[in-house]
């Protein structure tokens, strides 16, 4: 009876103690995360998901997130290869592959990636010019992230994406390219009348050409017309007797000796 006493007075301080040594020793590492550990502060290995034992003073273990993070790289002043100042900003996209790498190699890797990007958004834009950097966005945002990602591959981090997200030109500059906008649409525009004008006047050409060449051709084309402005009501038309019709008209009476000259006078 007394020994079952004393176990169990002992008994309970004893398994107080394991509990909080096991807490004390027991990590848990999520299914996003990765374990970096050291021994005596030599890197050891590194911890897959699930509870970890990690002995007291004797070891440390850094949690590392391996998910897809994202890095807001603030606007950069650039200047072009044609010297016209722009600003710029981007958003990157990286993951970490190798958790141990980006605790070893670099401090802060965040911080690291930022200034990386910057870097070289500056000197990607200054070997552009204005217009190819407008128009050829794609190709230069794909340029630099290859650079940010071959500069972070010792980091055991992979750069998936990166896009430029704004541009930023001088308000003077807008207001020019606005203007060379519409003076290249107004070029436009006249130069596509001017090739109408050219087609136009070449069927005419053509036109003239097969009704002078057929016989009654011309005739029955100024019958067409009279037909189709005798169709407006509120059309008056007003003809004039060319010279052959006079001419004949003229021959006609000094044959028959019908006076012409009141129809000389009418037409």
């Amino acid at each position: 009876m007394g020994e079952t006493i004393l176990f169990t007075i002992f008994s309970g301080p004893i398994l107080i103690v394991a509990v909080v040594i096991l807490l004390a020793i027991i990590r848990q590492v999520n299914q996003y995360e990765r374990g970096v550990t050291f021994t005596l502060g030599k890197y050891t290995n590194t911890k897959a998901p699930g509870w970890r034992i990690i002995i007291p003073v004797l070891q440390i273990m850094r949690k590392v997130d391996i998910r897809t993070k994202t890095v807001d790289v603030p606007e950069q002043e650039a200047i072009t290869k044609d010297n016209i100042p722009v600003g710029i900003n981007a958003v990157i996209y990286y993951k970490i592959v190798a958790a141990e790498k980006a605790v070893l190699e670099v401090e802060n890797f965040y911080y690291a990636i930022s200034q990386l990007a910057q870097v070289t958004m500056r000197n990607a834009i200054g070997r552009v010019t204005l217009d190819e950097l407008l128009k050829n966005r794609a190709e230069i945002s794909q340029g630099i992230q290859e650079v940010v990602d071959k500069a972070t591959d010792p980091w055991g981090i992979k750069v998936e994406n990166l896009d430029l997200k704004d541009i930023v030109i001088p308000q003077d500059l807008k207001r020019t390219i606005a203007k060379e906008a519409e003076a290249e649409r107004e070029r436009r525009a006249v130069v596509i009348k001017a090739e109408g004008e050219v087609m136009a006047a070449e069927n005419m050409v053509k036109a003239a050409n097969m009704l002078s060449s057929a016989t009654g051709a011309l005739h029955l084309r100024t019958l067409q017309s009279v037909n189709d402005l005798s169709s407006d009501q509120s059309n008056t038309t007003i003809w004039m007797m060319p010279i052959e019709i006079l001419r004949a008209v003229e021959q006609w009476g000094e044959k028959t000796g019908v006076e012409t000259k009141a129809l000389n006078k009418k037409a």
